[in-house]
């Protein structure tokens, strides 16, 4: 497969993902109390697109990688994958906050109501987007795809997911910054993914554009 097509379907699905979160994120403080159908299922709907982009992007970035350096194509295989489970989890959770929605006779609260969510978006969920990013920036610094800057920050945002795993014992109130399905837990460290990922794929479309310019045959005169 062409590399630069790969580092543009990349770059394409991280943009994607990224644009699907910021979006989803502020439909969760529009209401200070249980919100109306319309809008969880609108929130759950970007969020499934999202997640579909992430899986598109996951599963490129291993192609990438293993275009860009076949020995380390274990790293890549390891981001697919954690890649995959998180966004598994994160669709499972979004079902069964949909399906309670849609069953209640009135509108609820599904962040607090279905408590079977607590720990699939908390501490299941921040553990899984560590180790996907952990491995993407184990990626990235080991085959010098994408500048070091994005391989740094990679790392530092696992550690941040990393604080909130231990936040399952401490509650389920949702307007705590640390609880289970605390804001801090979910809202406010997926948002900084979300501009993470927004930031990479960016950088990933604007390099797969200048390789190709590089790579261009010189037009004869």
């Amino acid at each position: 497969m062409n590399e630069i097509f790969v580092r543009r379907l990349t770059g394409v699905a991280g943009i994607a993902t990224a644009v699907a979160f910021i979006v989803q994120v502020p439909l969760y403080f529009v209401y200070s109390g249980p919100p109306p159908d319309s809008n969880v299922l609108a929130r759950l709907l970007i969020g499934i697109l999202a997640l579909a982009s992430l899986i598109v992007f996951a599963t490129a970035f291993r192609e990438l990688v293993k275009e860009t350096n076949p020995a380390h194509e274990w790293v890549g295989t390891m981001a697919f994958a954690v890649g995959l489970v998180y966004s598994t989890i994160t669709l499972v959770s979004s079902g069964l906050e949909a399906g309670a929605v849609i069953a209640a006779d009135h509108p609820i609260d599904p962040t607090v109501a279905v408590s079977g969510t607590y720990v699939l978006y908390g501490t299941i969920g921040r553990l899984m987007l560590a180790l996907f990013l952990a491995a993407v920036g184990s990626a990235i610094s080991r085959t010098d795809l994408l500048p070091p800057w994005t391989g740094r920050s990679a790392f530092v945002l696992a550690a941040v997911n990393l604080v909130f795993v231990p936040s399952m014992f401490f509650g389920n109130t949702p307007e705590h910054f640390y609880a289970a399905n605390g804001w801090g837990t979910t809202a406010l460290v997926g948002a900084i993914f979300s501009y993470w990922m927004l930031a990479v794929g960016i950088s990933l479309f604007r390099n797969a554009t200048r390789r190709a310019s590089t790579d261009a045959p010189a037009v004869q005169h």
